[in-house]
């Protein structure tokens, strides 16, 4: 980095966000993959899968992390306390600024070229997908027999035989004995496997051995012994080592017990819990059965009380026949009888209400002539007082009084005069006469 870059990068002013990304990014490029060792301590392991511990010496401590998808497979559960060696990447958790390691694998201190090879090999297997939980059988319900692989010597096979004796005393046990450590143990427990799948006489495999060291355990990461369970055809129950204890037959049997006797408890259902659920079942039968007989016992009792003979069948239904025909008849004849009396009704009203022609023509005629003489009455008074009226119209005529020599004065404006007052000197008037009219002006006025 120059001179100019570094002072650009100075005076430049960095959220906290891009502070961190840019030193997560540093320190991702500047560290490789390492191996660190150390002491764990405050492991905890959370719902999501993921682990968060620390890992410490005498004088530092770094936080690590270690996501699900890189500890599901690691085969043991790390403890606080123990010394382990870790493969990680330098890191920074930008949320909150911490420097942290990003775990990809651990191994205990001193047994690196084991965890190597086991962890090798998990890998490669996976990758070939004998580890597919598609591919896995499941368990019989009710096996008819089980067969053990295990050491006849050894604690293991006493405690799933004394689980199996409690448990389910009837079962048949079939023994697959073959070394479970030492030199070509993984070979044998292989070839027990194999015959164990030949001879088809178990219904499920127990896979089996108690805990130990790595080292102890290691016959059951052996290649040859995954490989042997992978092609089996009957389902296999790994129980080896205690529940920390993780080997690469674990992952490739069908199903994976904590401990031997974890393996016997998962294949073999209690006979006392299966005898109390058989007896419950049996109590539950006898009880809907018994309600279920009572109930058909009600339906037959009814049925029986429906059931009639044929003959008092038929007398019912004759009765209630000839009481119908009976009900039938009256209300007929009760019907014909009212409609008798109706239409008898019906002749008075119309014989009442028939009307009298002779009588009603002479009563036409009276009345056109009272009708007539009305009329007559009626015009002759209309002249009489129209000739009255007509002599009351002469006499009051104005024209009649201008006949005898009188006349009638207007003013201009057409209003008659009445009084000297309504007109002044040099006003014009109008004179009427019986024959002819005459303006005038007015030279003098005389009061009275």
């Amino acid at each position: 980095m120059n001179f100019l870059v570094e002072m650009e990068i100075a005076r430049a002013v960095l959220s906290v966000s891009e502070l961190n990304r840019s030193t997560k990014d540093l320190l991702e490029q500047a560290f490789p993959l390492l191996w660190v060792s150390g002491e764990i301590s405050n492991i905890k392991r959370y719902g999501s899968g993921h682990w968060y511990f620390s890992l410490k010496d005498s004088n530092a401590q770094v936080r690590c992390v270690m996501f699900r998808e890189k500890n599901q497979y690691l085969g043991w559960l790390p403890q606080d306390g123990m010394q382990v060696e870790v493969r990680a990447l330098v890191t920074l958790y930008q949320g909150r600024g911490d420097f942290q390691l990003s775990v990809e694998t651990i191994r205990r201190v001193g047994l690196g070229t084991l965890f190597e090879a086991f962890e090798q090999l998990r890998a490669r297997l996976g990758k070939e997908g004998l580890f597919d939980p598609a591919r896995k059988k499941a368990l019989p319900l009710f096996p008819r027999q089980i067969g053990i692989i295990t050491s006849p010597s050894g604690a293991a096979l006493h405690d799933v035989l004394s689980t199996l004796r409690r448990r389910m005393p009837s079962l048949p046990v079939i023994i697959y004995p073959v070394p479970v450590q030492g030199n070509g143990a993984a070979a044998r427990i292989a070839a027990a496997v194999q015959m164990a799948a030949s001879r088809a006489e178990c219904d499920v495999l127990i896979l089996c051995r108690g805990g130990g060291s790595i080292e102890d355990l290691w016959a059951f990461n052996e290649e040859v012994v995954a490989r042997a369970i992978a092609a089996c055809s009957v389902p296999i129950i790994s129980g080896v080592g205690h529940e920390i204890d993780f080997t690469i037959t674990d992952f490739v049997a069908d199903i994976r017990a904590p401990t031997p006797t974890g393996a016997a408890q998962l294949i073999c259902q209690d006979r006392e819990e299966l005898l109390r659920r058989a007896e419950l079942l049996y109590l539950r039968a006898q009880r809907e059965l018994r309600r279920g007989i009572e109930s058909r016992m009600q339906n037959a009792d009814m049925l029986a009380c429906r059931l009639v003979h044929p003959r008092e069948r038929i007398n019912g239904q004759l009765t209630h026949l000839q009481r119908s025909h009976a009900r039938l008849t009256g209300s007929w004849l009760r019907c014909s009888e009212n409609r008798f009396w109706r239409v008898r009704e019906f002749n008075q009203r119309v014989t009442v209400a028939r009307p009298d022609i002779s009588r009603l023509i002479e009563r036409q005629y009276e009345l056109g002539l009272r009708l007539h003489r009305a009329i007559a009455g009626r015009i002759e008074t209309l002249a009489m007082s129209l000739e009255h009226q007509e002599v009351n119209l002469v006499h009051l005529n104005p024209e009649s009084v201008l006949q005898r020599g009188y006349s009638i004065v207007y003013t201009s404006d057409g209003a008659v005069l009445k009084n000297s007052d309504q007109i002044g000197v040099g006003d014009m008037i109008r004179v009427a006469f019986a024959k002819g009219k005459i303006k005038a002006h007015v030279s003098e006025k005389e009061n009275s």
